[in-house]
């Protein structure tokens, strides 16, 4: 909470928590709770989920809880959405995983239809309602949705599906210049839907910054690896590993800057920086925030700048 505040202070655009259950990878639970929390510590950060699992819950009981965030925050919330990947969630809500395609999209549909106010009448597989309308709407008219995607061969599928995408590269691919194949992939499907395909939706990195990347490693080596660590199921890997794929933001302020003009040339224009991973002292979270706010960002914008007005 204090580092959102944090973000809030140094100009970020949102702030985002996960969610998960039953396990020490994950702390949030319910981010909804989270971030209703934070609308009243915040005056200009936009708060999202990063995800949201809709297999595990009716969309009845999400579209309302991320509706009174969005009331509360006064029109700042961001939803992004999932069908979830950890067996042992699955496992303790006793829901069979190779449902959870169908379970998303019976439950995205509705979702939609809800946070635009209108009033459903359906009968789902899994969800049937009769004339059902929540009763605290978003304040915001058109509430920004992102469906994460983790498999790379999907891109294609929900950029035709017209849908905005949430990725984290680092767990989809194996090197860093197999990003823009992905981002292609994705416009390509957004183009012929008939879409802009200029729009790249959100791309996730883990992110450390400092002074040098000696003291980035000293500083982020062993939260990565703990991280890593914790992901059940996942491809392990260490330190070494992503900065060998070059799937992270991580070293000096001049390499990161350097990464991020690569990750613009990409196409990509919205970076999420997971910045607050494995145990990491705040100190040096907060610090990191700080270069990547008030050193990295600025020197990539006037260095964009200046191939502008070339």
């Amino acid at each position: 909470m204090a580092l959102a505040e944090h973000a809030d202070a140094l100009g970020y655009d949102t702030f985002f928590s996960a969610e998960h259950h039953f396990h020490e990878y994950g702390v949030v639970p319910h981010p909804a709770v989270l971030l209703s929390a934070l609308a009243q510590r915040t005056k200009r950060l936009r708060l999202g989920s990063a995800i949201a699992t809709l297999p595990f819950h009716n969309p009845v009981n999400i579209a309302e809880a991320y509706a009174m965030v969005d009331v509360i925050s006064g029109g700042r919330m961001v939803l992004g959405v999932g069908s979830g990947y950890l067996k042992h969630e699955f496992a303790g809500y006793g829901i069979d995983g190779a449902e959870k395609r169908e379970r998303f999209d019976e439950a995205l549909t509705i979702l939609r239809r809800l946070l635009r106010g209108e009033r459903v009448t359906t009968d789902g597989r899994f969800t049937r309602l009769q004339d059902v309308a929540i009763n605290v709407r978003p304040v915001q008219k058109s509430v920004p949705i992102y469906v994460a995607v983790l498999n790379k061969d999907a891109l294609y599928h929900v950029g035709r599906q017209g849908n905005d995408v949430m990725c984290v590269p680092y767990a989809s691919v194996d090197r860093f210049d197999e990003v823009e194949g992905m981002v292609s992939a994705y416009r390509r499907g957004r183009s012929e839907a008939g879409l802009d395909a200029a729009e790249t939706g959100l791309w996730t990195f883990h992110t450390h910054v400092a002074e040098t990347s000696a003291e980035c490693r000293s500083q982020a080596e062993g939260p990565f690896n703990l991280y890593v660590a914790t992901r059940l199921y996942a491809k392990q890997q260490t330190y070494d590993d992503i900065l060998a794929s070059d799937l992270a933001l991580f070293g000096s302020v001049e390499q990161v800057i350097e990464k991020m003009l690569r990750i613009y040339d990409m196409g990509i224009r919205h970076v999420v920086a997971l910045q607050n991973f494995g145990l990491m002292p705040q100190a040096q979270v907060r610090a990191a925030m700080t270069l990547m706010s008030q050193e990295v960002m600025p020197a990539v914008q006037a260095r964009l700048a200046r191939r502008t007005n070339r």
